[in-house]
């Protein structure tokens, strides 16, 4: 069984699900403060209205049985609850059936919020946060080490992501492999930090390394997350 653990792992699968719960807690957080108003009875998208039409085979959740505002609170402040406690590290106090019941609840949970969440709830980091947290649920806790068959989907997550972004912009516009797109997206870019005025006015060539840097960043680099070790630990 050796060969099919890493126990040299165990400190990066703590830091791992630590930063993992903190996400959960971010996003149920954020749905218990804002549901109302975009997916309550009375919101812009309600969802009574959204599961009346949608069956539970297309949009798998909890509120395809039963609405209401109430149950939806619930729901998303018992997610708030069970993060905290991940946060806090109640999985490793637990047996290991226990841990992963534990990390699968927020999974089930989210996963109902994201169904019926429609347009609110249709960018790709909902999704990639649910597949995450389904991977994590069989991490394990202090009782067994990393199983190496979960840290190779969560490296596969992590290329995925990364390589697709890339290709996304290689085959989206052009000025992605003109090397120009920077030329004016701290200008445009919908959230500017405090420093995208400062790096618009950057050099023209500046931005071309940018935008080469960026390339080589998504579309080389995670290749060597499957390179021997210690280059993919590197």
């Amino acid at each position: 069984m050796e060969w099919f653990t890493a126990p040299d792992y165990w400190l990066a699968r703590l830091v791992f699900q630590r930063a993992l719960a903190v996400v959960y807690l971010v996003a149920f957080l954020t749905a218990a403060l804002q549901f109302r108003a975009l997916l309550g009875e009375r919101g812009l998208t309600p969802v009574p209205r959204f599961v009346e039409g949608v069956p539970f085979r297309r949009a798998p959740s909890l509120f395809q049985w039963r609405y209401s505002d109430r149950l939806f609170a619930g729901c998303a402040w018992a997610g708030c609850a069970v993060s905290a406690a991940l946060v806090a590290g109640l999985d490793s106090l637990l047996p290991l059936w226990g841990a992963m019941v534990l990390w699968l609840v927020p999974w089930a949970l989210y996963l109902s919020i994201v169904n019926v969440g429609q347009t609110w709830y249709s960018f790709g980091w909902e999704s990639l946060l649910l597949e995450t947290g389904f991977v994590a649920v069989f991490l394990g806790n202090e009782e067994v080490a990393p199983p190496i068959v979960v840290l190779f989907l969560l490296r596969w997550l992590l290329f995925r992501v990364e390589f697709g972004a890339g290709l996304i912009k290689m085959r989206g516009d052009e000025c992605w492999r003109k090397l120009t797109c920077l030329d004016h997206h701290h200008e445009t870019q919908p959230m500017p930090g405090p420093l995208s005025w400062f790096f618009h006015h950057l050099p023209g060539p500046l931005h071309r390394v940018e935008v080469a840097a960026n390339h080589v960043t998504q579309l080389v680099v995670p290749f060597l997350l499957f390179a021997p070790h210690p280059v993919s630990t590197a």
